[in-house]
């Protein structure tokens, strides 16, 4: 058992990196939101909110053409060719940023997220099949610490060199005498952006030519993640025959706009109590550190004390529980069990991932694109937080539109992995 964990060893070292990498620039996102709303002069929080739409719409735009790109390329030349497009597109923001054009600016975070959708595409089914899929829910708990490092780290740092002091700085915006006098405020802060994505981008460009030379052993995920006895793949014709991928993809779909809506949004939901922006900036990383504590929980408990589809399940009651609690409290009070969430939301990317490509086999790399694909959900939930909360309650909204979500990952965690599924199945 030990030369068998020391196998992969060195793979999830590598693939950790990458993971860290995700973490620091997907929950850049968050303090963007502040960063764009003042340095474009936007009026509304729905117009700063196409942050979180650009780059999380990059990954149902790009994960299907990501899944034909690794099929030429392997798993190692694909993830290295998506740090490329990534030190790519966080050139573009950076420039476009300080320039403060809009448009651009997000077309630069697209290019990130096309960059992230090729990694992600290869990087979370090959570290679920490295290894037994029973234990896959472990390791990718491993990643996940990985990740919330790295995205606890990245706001805080966003927040310290770029938004210091930002609400003395909207301030001295609004009371500036002239329409120049302003320009050149906001001009001041939005170059503040430029060097820290251009290391950004020099750092990006030195993993991928790392991870070409590393050793990252070629995995042929198909062969690797076969059904069980009595269930073989080699009996299906189509990735239409496995129902449970298709819940799944739902299921992250939904996933991904609850944990976007607890991290990212948490900032937006904090300002609605009047809370200032230089506390609300840091809010991100309140939750990343709940859900790097949720992570710890599944690496000491599964698969020895929890399933996974048990742990997605208590993960989901737990959500339903703190998305309550944040509808009948205020204050600093509500924004705590908005961060909360985070713990809630820790070990559902573990758990669905392996759940829904379970027994693919040939079909995995299709099943996995469609996974990533349900990245969208953090498209699509926020903006529809943002732009409803113009005419509603913010909290009603909130409540609205998360506790439907763990209600339905509450279902997948119980039936829907199950679908078209015999009980062995179950993990």
């Amino acid at each position: 058992m030990t030369d068998q964990k020391n196998s992969y060893l060195v793979p999830m070292i590598i693939i950790g990196v990458l993971f860290f990498i995700f973490g620091f620039v997907t929950w850049l996102n968050g303090p963007l939101i502040t960063f764009v709303k003042l340095a474009f002069h936007l009026n509304t929080d729905g117009e700063a909110f196409w942050v979180t739409f650009a780059f999380y719409m990059a990954y149902f735009v790009l994960a299907l053409p990501s899944s034909w790109i690794l099929e030429k390329t392997g798993m190692k030349k694909g993830m290295s060719l998506g740090l490329l497009i990534m030190a790519i597109g966080t050139f573009v923001f950076g420039h476009f940023a300080t320039a403060r054009n809009y448009g651009m600016s997000l077309t630069g975070l697209f290019i990130i997220a096309s960059g992230m959708t090729l990694l992600q595409t290869a990087s979370n089914p090959y570290i679920s099949i490295v290894g037994p899929i029973e234990s896959a829910a472990q390791r990718i708990s491993v990643m996940g610490i990985c990740n919330k490092v790295g995205g606890i780290i990245s706001p805080i740092i966003l927040g310290a060199f770029i938004l210091t002091d930002v609400t003395a700085f909207e301030g001295h915006v609004k009371a500036a005498p002239t329409e120049e006098a302003r320009e050149l405020l906001l001009n001041e802060f939005a170059a503040k952006i430029y060097v820290p994505y251009l290391v950004m981008a020099v750092i990006l460009v030195g993993l991928s030519f790392w991870i070409l030379k590393s050793a990252l052993p070629e995995i042929k995920v198909s062969e690797a993640n076969q059904q069980p006895v009595g269930e073989s793949s080699k009996t299906k014709t189509s990735i239409f025959q496995f129902p449970h991928l298709w819940l799944g993809v739902a299921c992250l779909f939904l996933y991904v706009g609850v944990e976007v809506m607890a991290g990212d949004a948490i900032g937006t939901y904090g300002k609605g109590f009047n809370i200032s922006s230089d506390e609300t900036k840091y809010f991100t990383s309140l939750t990343l550190g709940a859900m790097l504590i949720g992570y710890v929980i599944g690496l000491s408990t599964i698969p020895k004390y929890l399933s996974q589809s048990a742990a997605l399940k208590y993960s989901a009651i737990s959500g339903i529980i703190f998305t309550a609690a944040a509808l009948l409290t205020h204050g600093y009070v509500s924004v705590g069990f908005v961060a909360a969430l985070g713990l809630s939301n820790a070990l559902m990317w573990p758990a669905i991932w392996p759940l829904a490509i379970n027994g693919l086999g040939k079909f995995t790399e299709k099943g996995s694109a469609l996974l990533i694909m349900g990245i969208a959900g953090g498209a699509i939930i926020p903006k529809v937080f943002a732009h409803l909360k113009e005419d509603f309650n913010f909290q009603y909204v909130f409540f609205a539109l998360m506790f439907p979500c763990y209600i339905y990952i509450l279902y997948f965690a119980t039936k829907g992995y199950l679908a078209g599924k015999s009980a062995a199945s179950k993990i």
